[in-house]
């Protein structure tokens, strides 16, 4: 509760770090839809040498370059066993590109140095010498039901999924995952990875109501989202749909 009004409450994982994507919207999009509903979002920040906590309903770590990546990955590793055991209570795992890499196994930079993950995910990432870069659409299914999402990748990651986690999206549009098999993301439980970006979230609400009715229903919350006016959250997923191009 904040205030008396029903929140859910955030960990944000290495803000300073693993954030050079805009991807500080997804929480502003989490926030926004909360308060449009009434309910409130409550943000903890946990950087390198902080506690993790363990009450949070959802855990969200974004994008980092190579170097902020390395830097975090030894403090993640001390952390992960709480983050294992929060996300086999329930818990909620969002993490965007380099953040989805160090919820896999792991990543392989360019240069032949490894860098650990925690494998949250089963997956593991090579970089290749030549980027994946533009815009993405993608037929994701969540609770059973399927629909489209846009984003942005840049990567030069090849991630490639494990039989413990499947695809988060098949591909429209995009080189997604490795550029070979046309998907995008990993999905486990409630455990979400993406190279989606740009932020992912404000042009997808319907995935952004998915995240937090799962958190919701973590918090032990009995209370159903409130369908929202989403006419310009709409027309931005139009707007990048139309950008990206025609269906392959």
């Amino acid at each position: 509760m904040s205030g008396g009004v029903p929140a859910v409450r955030l960990c944000h994982l290495y803000p300073d770090l693993m954030g050079i994507y805009a991807d500080r919207g997804n929480i502003a999009a989490f926030r926004q839809r909360l308060q449009w509903r009434g309910l409130a979002l409550e943000v903890v920040e946990a950087g390198i040498g902080d506690p993790l906590p363990a009450d949070c309903h959802l855990y969200y770590l974004g994008g980092g370059q190579d170097r902020d990546q390395l830097a975090a990955a030894g403090d993640l590793a001390r952390k992960a066993d709480l983050l294992h055991r929060v996300a086999g209570d329930g818990a909620v795992v969002l993490g965007v590109c380099g953040g989805y890499q160090l919820l896999s196994h792991g990543y392989t930079a360019a240069d032949g140095r490894r860098i650990p993950g925690i494998g949250l995910l089963d997956a593991d990432t090579i970089a290749d010498p030549d980027r994946l870069i533009g815009d993405v659409v993608a037929d994701v299914t969540l609770n059973g039901e399927t629909r489209t999402v846009v984003g942005y990748e840049n990567h030069a990651g090849r991630t490639h999924l494990g039989g413990g986690c499947t695809p988060l999206g098949r591909l429209r549009k995009g080189r997604g995952n490795n550029g070979a098999d046309d998907c995008e993301g990993a999905v486990a439980g409630r455990l979400v990875g993406t190279y989606l970006h740009g932020p992912l979230l404000p042009k997808n609400p319907w995935m952004a109501d998915v995240l937090l009715g799962w958190a919701l229903d973590h918090a032990g919350s009995s209370l159903d989202l409130a369908p929202l006016d989403d006419g310009l959250e709409r027309a931005a997923h139009a707007a990048a749909q139309a950008r990206a191009g025609r269906k392959r």
